[in-house]
């Protein structure tokens, strides 16, 4: 029998540059209506992960402690700050169900937001870098100029895939139109994407502005319920897997394009899950760039090493394909408010699985897949998730 704890609501924001002034505010949007889709008040609550990542995107520090100003009834409840670079909503998600898995509560609300736009755009680059070995990986264009290199190792290795890279930008950027809370509803179509100009230049190595996610705020939430509890509710998704994996953070110390740590976490994930990726019916994945997109479908398995580019001029993980990856835009039109998108990722997919997502909806989704990375694949984070009621 699965004991692990279980998703029993959520609540999501727009993305974008949005008029919300800080982090408190992000969080005002989406606690009560996480709470009140779950159908539990703020006193049932037993304890609050928030994930933030703002290492100086915001002046405000100490997070955790802001939800209790949102919801006074959540005064008392143990409430933590998590931080794990792009990965912190997955990393709050854990801390979460560990704290229930632990007896320790039967409630918890896990929160993931970020406010990017409040600093100058010339700021965020160097900011971001803190979720890099500063020590060797300095980079003037931040982490754009991180992948770009990564993009440029991959393409010595196996050739120019440029043209595909343009095809995961305009796949999730037409799966993006579908979704209300994305940041960029804009179909921007496949000629744009792989034509460089003056609206879609060179940013870093051969990553195109399109081939690159966006600085955007917003916020997501969810309520994580002990099995016994959720079975009780409305609605309840099991995890028939959640794992993590790390690797060294000095791309130096690695291959930079083998993402040995997601591998890895797709592989535990599907083992100890007892399916395939034959079985799922969506994937959520990380592409904070379309070459990670592109890395990542070696990394679940869906092409051998240096063979990414197939799955998708061959169609794979199009809406309509074997797997569809995506669905709702990805980070790259979704958006990437860095401590939001683990969470909003398990959010997008709970959604499929309970066929509530709308015109994002996949037909008939039973199983749906999630990986979230913090940094360049260093912090893995894989979910196996299904309906269970």
């Amino acid at each position: 029998m699965n004991t692990q704890p279980m998703l029993v609501g959520w609540a999501h924001s727009r993305f974008g540059k949005l008029d919300a002034p800080d982090v408190e505010t992000l969080m005002r949007d989406v606690i009560g209506d996480a709470l009140a889709h779950a159908g539990v008040v703020a006193e049932d609550i037993d304890a609050v992960m928030v994930g933030v990542y703002n290492n100086g995107l915001t002046p405000q520090g100490f997070e955790g402690a802001l939800a209790s100003l949102v919801q006074p009834g959540l005064r008392f409840a143990p409430a933590m700050h998590v931080e794990n670079a792009c990965a912190t909503g997955s990393a709050a998600l854990h801390a979460a169900m560990d704290f229930i898995a632990a007896g320790r509560g039967k409630l918890a609300l896990v929160i993931g937001a970020e406010k990017m736009t409040a600093v100058p755009g010339r700021a965020i680059p160097d900011i971001l870098m803190s979720g890099c070995y500063r020590r060797e990986e300095s980079n003037p264009d931040g982490f754009a100029g991180i992948f770009g290199r990564i993009a440029q190792a991959y393409f010595e290795r196996h050739g120019d895939h440029s043209d595909a890279l343009a095809m995961i930008a305009a796949k999730n950027h037409a799966n993006g139109v579908r979704n209300p809370y994305a940041h960029l509803r804009k179909d921007l179509g496949f000629a744009f994407c792989n034509t460089p100009s003056e609206q879609n230049p060179f940013v870093a190595g051969p990553l195109r502005r399109t081939d690159c996610s966006l600085v955007s705020d917003g916020a997501a939430a969810m309520v994580i319920a002990a099995p016994e509890v959720a079975m009780t509710m409305q609605r309840a998704i099991r995890f028939r897997a959640r794992v993590q994996v790390n690797d060294f953070l000095p791309l130096a110390k690695r291959d930079p394009i083998a993402f040995e740590g997601a591998r890895r976490a797709w592989g535990k994930a599907l083992g100890s899950s007892g399916v395939t990726l034959g079985d799922l019916s969506l994937v959520e994945t990380h592409d904070c760039f379309t070459i990670a997109e592109m890395i990542e479908y070696e990394a679940m398995g869906l092409a051998a090493p240096g063979e990414g580019w197939r799955v998708i001029e061959e169609g794979v993980t199009l809406r309509d394909g074997r797997l569809p990856v995506n669905p709702s835009g990805g980070l790259k039109s979704r958006g990437h408010p860095l401590g939001a998108t683990g969470v909003s990722q398990h959010v997008m997919a709970a959604m499929q699985l309970t066929g509530e997502a709308g015109d994002m909806q996949i037909a008939d989704a039973a199983l749906a897949g999630v990986f979230n990375m913090g940094g360049a694949a260093v912090a893995n984070y894989v979910s196996i998730m299904e309906r269970a009621k």
